[in-house]
């Protein structure tokens, strides 16, 4: 009883401390992962780190890479573009060109961010159980709040067989419960 209570006031506690509500859905989850391995390092959750981790960690990195050189790629091509546009006279074609390889910049960008965090919360959980406390310790309507109040679906927080053996939080919960 005393671990069950302990571990869902610093879950609460964490939550309110480390969620930023300006940031992406991948920072709010890197949030929550956050608090809830600060709930598994409390009850002491521990796990030894994959054999494979190494190489994933190794194949995000070659990810980022590309994604760095991409977004430096189409850095450049704005700059040939915006160039061509002053010279040319101002054309339509090429400002539309612009544009695009705008849009296409800040979803690379976007990109790129997104990555970063799930390294840093790979890394983060290495040697870490977060399921564990999240299953069998926390109380999920701290959990169904959170996701409420944040805009984060449900989903990204439990599996379908966690939302019906939890239905029941799901359903009752308000986005201003706390614990």
């Amino acid at each position: 009883m005393f671990r069950t209570f302990n571990a869902s006031n610093t879950l609460q506690n964490e939550l309110t401390n480390l969620t930023n509500p300006n940031d992406g859905l991948a920072g709010k989850m890197l949030s929550y992962n956050r608090a809830n391995r600060q709930v598994a390092v409390l009850c002491n959750h521990q796990r030894t780190a994959p054999k494979t981790f190494d190489k994933q960690m190794e194949g995000m990195m070659e990810k980022l890479k590309n994604k760095k050189k991409a977004i430096k790629d189409v850095k450049k091509e704005i700059k040939t573009l915006k160039i061509q546009y002053h010279e040319r006279g101002k054309s339509v074609k090429v400002k539309s060109d612009i544009e695009k390889k705008k849009i296409q910049l800040a979803r690379l960008e976007e990109q790129y961010t997104k990555l970063e965090m799930t390294m840093t919360d790979k890394e983060e959980n290495k040697e870490i159980a977060l399921g564990t406390s999240k299953l069998n310790y926390l109380d999920p309507r701290i959990s169904i709040a959170w996701c409420k109040r944040n805009d984060v679906p449900n989903d990204k927080i439990y599996s379908k067989t966690q939302r019906e053996k939890f239905q029941w939080a799901i359903d009752m919960t308000e986005e201003d419960f706390e614990f």
